[in-house]
């Protein structure tokens, strides 16, 4: 028999998610063990099976995956597409095989379709055919919403599923051409003002709208969601769909984004578009009533987040150069 008291397994924990999830988790008194790739592989199933057995995990949050941005997804699909259908499969099923009763799925705004209604609900899955440059990644958190659904249904466990807006923060990856268009952004112009450029490159036309959530809100938002009480948590969200939305409520156009990032950077370049490459999906709001109306809310506003965020670049740059 499981121990009773509370301990969170918190999957993926050196990530930007994970630690943040694990930093909220120890602000708040709650025991956690993070387990890390150097703990086990979890694209092996044995492997997950043994190590959460001997875990005294009594609840699990899957915060790990393999993620990047639009030139990673288009170049590495299948790498995309495998590790985290390997990742969500085998943890979904170790915790339930070891009677791990509570679970927290992490997944991404990108589950939705390329021209979802905006804001987007949560009804909005599969409805429509998903945005072609990271559909991959997109068709493995679908697959573990799916999974959770039917662990639920079948073996009448309570896996729950949190879906996040873009994220970014302390953290984060900051490869020049594999993350994400803050890290990638605030890298670039960090390094512009650093060189003394008159000129820097977007890309893109800077129409593209987008809503950016700051790590440590998803991160209190996953934790609020995992401490719900059961009844409160499934009257809620079973009329709508299995998973919640997690963002802000608000977005901007990539150019605002952009402007309000040379603020932050302090740089003086111009800014040049390049509207060769991808936009992306034109619009990505997240509809966030129903987060809203169990309790959570975002705090965190985008030019402080982008401020604390940057502080944190440059105070670990040399690392991150590495």
């Amino acid at each position: 028999m499981r121990d009773n008291r509370q301990n969170v397994l918190v999957a993926g924990a050196n990530g930007m998610v994970g630690s943040a999830i694990c930093r909220n988790l120890r602000s708040r008194g709650i025991s956690f063990t993070p387990l890390t790739r150097q703990d086990c592989d979890l694209t092996q199933q044995p492997d997950v099976n043994r190590y959460i057995a001997k875990s005294d995990a009594t609840q699990l949050v899957i915060a790990s995956a393999k993620v990047g941005g639009i030139h990673a997804n288009s170049t590495y699909p299948a790498n995309f597409i495998y590790e985290n259908l390997m990742i969500s499969a085998n943890l979904i099923h170790a915790a339930n095989e070891c009677e791990i009763d509570r679970l927290v799925f992490l997944g991404s705004s990108c589950i939705y379709p390329k021209l979802a209604d905006q804001p987007i609900r949560e009804s909005s899955l599969l409805t429509g055919t998903l945005e072609p440059t990271n559909d991959a990644y997109a068709i493995a958190k679908i697959a573990g919403i799916k999974l959770c659904e039917a662990y639920n249904r079948q073996y009448h466990r309570d896996y729950r599923s949190l879906m996040p807006t873009n994220l970014y923060g302390p953290n984060d990856n900051f490869h020049p051409q594999n993350s994400h268009v803050i890290p990638a952004m605030m890298r670039r112009f960090h390094e512009a003002k650093r060189d003394g450029l008159q000129k820097v490159t977007v890309w893109g036309t800077g129409t593209p709208m987008r809503e950016f959530l700051h790590v440590d809100d998803l991160a209190d938002a996953t934790v609020h969601f995992l401490e719900l009480d059961k009844r409160t948590y499934w009257e809620a969200v079973e009329p709508h769909q299995s998973h919640i939305n997690i963002g802000t409520g608000k977005d901007v156009t990539i150019r605002e984004l952009a402007e309000t990032m040379r603020s932050v950077v302090e740089l003086p370049a111009e800014l040049d578009w390049d509207t060769s490459k991808p936009d992306g999906t034109p619009r990505k709001l997240l509809q966030t009533t129903l987060a809203g109306s169990l309790g959570w809310k975002s705090s965190i506003e985008l030019h402080d987040g982008l401020k604390q965020t940057y502080d944190w670049f440059k105070d670990n740059e040399a690392e991150l150069r590495g």
